[in-house]
């Protein structure tokens, strides 16, 4: 342990030397032998300076990161065209502490608290991607230069936006704000300096506010200093052993932008994995089955329906860890999270479980020493689902909450009583762009080659993780795909990528080439993962909640079947074709996406998503098979009824309407006559109906049992011109047939049609076939009694209409059509569809009269009442 101190504090001084001579802190015009004069603490040439170097590199070796001062924090590289060496003294550089000053003052406009300290993450602090588009275009013009939104995404501190931009040339010189400067010396009057003792996660420690927390050490600090206890002693956190390499290093494009992980970021990595080494050496749990569970994220869409499994399929009792100020904000936000998801908030729910303000990111989550100890002891397993879902955001930005959070729940689990940790990870470990098998044993992606912030994350949880088994913790890695909508509810999560996805397929009726979509409903999803949970021979191995991908021409023909059909483009042009429909027509509940499918960064995250292999989960297979549970299926367009219903009330999809392109349709003729409402001695008037019915899905069959209708009326007794149909429905049996007329007689089907003649008079018509217990069925079917009137008036018109036997087959059966983009076998299958639906609700109807009919004989009473008497 001491030999491990002394390399870190070794390789500190050596760092805070180099860095001191790239700032230019005595090295700017320095000879060669000045150079190394600097760098070879032996050299008696320069004692001076090695000595206040050395000085230097102790006082910060053994601090986090977030404690030392900005000066001795390694700068991000910069972009090849704003490389300081291009311009060597012409724009001098503004004062990095200032401008890191302007920076969060200009961030905590768009905030809640209304300020943000420069070494706070922005999203950390409640920040929205919105809000950092926002936050971009003042400072550009506050600066007067141009700033990457992926930058401020990367890492969102402004204490490391400040040594970016300092660089860049022509960057405007700033001073502080006079509400800065207040609000920074009431910070330092109210918050006074104190010791930091920084918290590995192995072992728990007492840790003390300095002047600004940041999220980004390896834990948030408590908020107020603690009288000093004996604690162990702690190692400080490995420095990045590679300073970032400047982009201008690679001319030949070999390591282009967006193509590989940042250096910066790996060394984080790197420094982050260590940290599971400190976890303490622990024995096996007890095998048997949980009764007293801490969950994080649920509040989140998969926690909260985990929650729910626990409840039903446990005898537990759940601690639920909430982000929120105290127990009652945190219970607020816990139901009405639930009530969002439609899940259920109510006494019984709330008697099972215990609501814990805390927070992922801080040490010990938040929670004061004594509930912590209280948990260490009591629980019998951790189930940590909490995460931050953001695919823009970099691994700074995030590595708090889904890094260092997991570590913490791992420290949680290994002290005092053993405790198995369960980890909801993702499949996102192995979106490398080339992998060839994600296997739930097979090796994960590179860490290298990983873009995205989110993927980093998940990658260095799992592997942390991985570590801490080394040392006896017993770890279970859960990795869902995308997490679809509930297959009964509807209920989905906005925010999730393959939603979104989706949502733009409906929409845009177009969708980009893919091999494979790896996704699951999200009741699937919970319940195997609540099934793991309960089970302890089913604890410490990796599983693929990822269901059954589902292949481009599955998605093709799902959408074709519920009437949405698609067009297949290249992932180039549907991304531009995409950005383009939502830049002209913006969708609020889109922008994510819009944000999304514009970041270089994030794009690989799709390109790796829609061009990767599918998941594999024979694992994952046998256990739901040894439990009992519903095996894994495809994520059908059954499954996704609902969700798509939800979507389009939500805005985010559009279902087929009148205005689409008939998804199947066919004529309809009838012929009879009408005479006016109440005579019976006047003649009747000719009339007939030509119709034309169609369908838009077979989605609008099965929610709303409706067929649309167009055409003309001709009735002499309305108008002499033929009257055209403005706006027609019919329904099959509406009101799921219930008799009328004492039982005897049942709605088959009712149409609805509003009518407008050729001088713009409006009309409507109501007409009705009904199903009785006789033997003109075949009549029954064609015969439509009828009622017309003027708009808002009562009928004028009544009789009946009658389809000619000779045309029903020939117009209803043999001439059916079908969306012509569709191939022939899908033509098939929709009209086969349509005649077995049809013919099943037709059949159902003519039924009832007569089974009506069978009880009333067989009813063997003697007397009848009142009704049956007139029958």
């Amino acid at each position: 342990m001491r030999e491990m101190n002394d390399d870190a504090s070794a390789y500190a001084g050596q760092r805070a030397t180099a860095e001191s001579i790239e700032r230019g802190r005595g090295g700017g015009g320095l000879s060669v032998s000045d150079l190394l004069a600097k760098v070879m603490p032996g050299d008696a040439s320069a004692p001076g300076a090695a000595a206040a170097d050395a000085d230097e590199s102790a006082d910060t070796a053994g601090k986090p990161a977030a404690d030392r001062s900005p000066d001795a924090t390694p700068s991000p590289s910069p972009s090849p065209s704003l490389s300081p060496s291009l311009f060597p003294s012409s724009f001098p550089s503004p004062d990095v502490d200032v401008l890191a000053a302007v920076i969060a003052a200009a961030a905590g406009r768009h905030l809640p608290e209304g300020h943000l300290s420069p070494d706070t993450d922005f999203f950390d602090a409640g920040g929205s991607s919105v809000n950092a588009v926002e936050l971009v275009a003042e400072l550009e013009e506050e600066l007067g230069i141009e700033v990457d939104l992926d930058e401020v995404f990367s890492d969102a501190r402004p204490s490391s936006l400040a040594r970016n931009w300092a660089r860049i040339p022509g960057i405007r010189a700033v001073s502080l704000p006079d509400t800065a400067v207040a609000h920074r010396t009431a910070s330092t009057v109210e918050h006074p300096a104190t010791t930091t003792v920084e918290h590995p996660p192995a072992e728990p420690t007492v840790t003390t506010q300095a002047p600004s927390a940041a999220t980004t050490g390896l834990a948030p600090t408590l908020a107020t200093p603690i009288s000093p206890v004996p604690a162990p002693r702690a190692l400080p956190v490995p420095p990045p052993r590679t300073p970032p390499l400047p982009a201008a290093r690679f001319p030949d494009g070999a390591h282009a932008p967006h193509t590989t992980a940042r250096r910066e970021d790996l060394d984080q990595i790197l420094a982050d994995l260590a940290l599971a080494d400190r976890l303490p050496f622990t024995a096996a749990p007890e095998p048997l089955p949980p009764r007293r569970i801490l969950l994080t994220g649920a509040t989140g869409f998969l926690g909260s329906h985990m929650l729910l499994d626990l409840l039903r399929h446990s005898d537990a009792h759940v601690y639920c860890l909430v982000r929120a100020a105290d127990e009652e904000a945190a219970v607020t936000r816990l139901g009405e999270a639930l009530r969002g998801h439609l899940l259920p908030w109510s006494s019984e729910v709330r008697r099972r479980i215990t609501v814990l303000p805390g927070d992922i990111r801080s040490p010990h989550l938040g929670l004061p020493d004594d509930m912590w100890n209280r948990l260490a002891h009591e629980l019998d397993a951790v189930v940590g689902v909490a995460a931050a879902v953001d695919f823009l955001r970099g691994y700074q930005s995030l590595r708090a909450s889904n890094v260092l959070g997991a570590l913490t729940l791992a420290e949680l689990a290994a002290a005092d009583r053993p405790k198995p940790l369960h980890h909801i990870s993702s499949i996102a470990v192995f979106n490398e762009v080339g992998i060839t098998s994600m296997g739930e044993d097979d090796p994960l992606a590179h860490a290298d080659r990983l873009i995205a912030g989110y993927d980093q994350t998940k990658w260095a949880a799992e592997v942390a993780l991985r570590r801490a088994r080394d040392h006896g913790l017993i770890v279970t890695a859960l990795r869902p795909g995308g997490i679809g909508g509930h297959t009964r509810t509807g209920a989905h999560n906005p925010q999730d990528l393959s939603s979104g996805l989706i949502s733009a397929f409906g929409r845009f009726r177009t969708v980009p080439a893919f091999r494979y979509l790896n996704a699951a409903p999200v009741d699937w999803v919970s319940r195997v993962a609540v099934g793991v949970i309960c089970e302890p021979d089913a604890w410490g191995y990796d599983y693929n909640l990822t269901g059954v991908p589902n292949t481009l021409d599955n998605v093709v023909q799902d959408m074709a079947l519920g009437g949405m059909h698609v067009r297949v483009k290249d992932w180039d042009e549907w991304r531009a074709d995409a950005l383009a429909r939502l830049q002209a027509d913006p969708i609020p509940e889109l922008t994510f996406l819009s944000r999304v499918l514009q970041s270089p960064t994030a794009l690989k995250l799709c390109e790796a998503t829609l061009k990767g292999p599918a998941a594999t989960s024979d694992r994952t297979a046998h256990l739901v098979e040894a439990l009992g549970l519903s095996p894994a299926a495809r994520f059908d367009a059954r499954a996704q009824l609902k969700t798509f219903e939800r979507l389009a009330e939500d805005g985010l999809a559009r279902l087929p309407d009148k205005d689409d392109q008939p998804y199947l349709w066919f004529a309809e003729t009838t012929e009879g006559s009408v005479r006016p409402t109440g005579t019976e001695d006047r003649a009747d008037t000719p009339c007939a109906m030509n119709l034309t019915l169609s369908i838009a899905s077979m989605h609008q069959l099965v929610t709303e049992r409706r067929i649309d209708v167009r055409g003309q009326l001709l009735c002499p007794a309305v108008h002499p011109e033929p009257l055209t149909v403005e706006r027609g429905d019919v329904w099959i049996r509406p009101e799921e047939g219930i008799p009328e007329r004492h039982g005897l007689t049942h709605q088959l089907l009712r149409y609805r049609l509003l009518l407008r003649d050729a001088d713009g008079g409006n009309w409507w018509l109501e007409g009705r076939k009904h199903a009785r217990a006789r033997r003109d069925i075949w009549r029954q079917t064609r015969a439509l009694s009828v009622e017309i009137g003027r708009e808002g008036e009562p009928a004028l018109l009544t009789g009946e209409l009658v389809v000619p036997a000779d045309s029903y087959v020939r117009d209803q059966i043999d001439g059916i059509k079908v969306d012509p983009r569709l191939t022939s076998r899908e033509k098939r299958a929709a009209k086969l569809t349509w005649l077995a639906w049809f013919g099943l609700e037709m059949g159902r109807g003519l039924l009832g009269p007569f089974t009506r009919a069978a009880a009333d004989l067989l009813d063997l009473r003697r007397t009848q009442n009142p009704t049956e008497h007139n029958r």
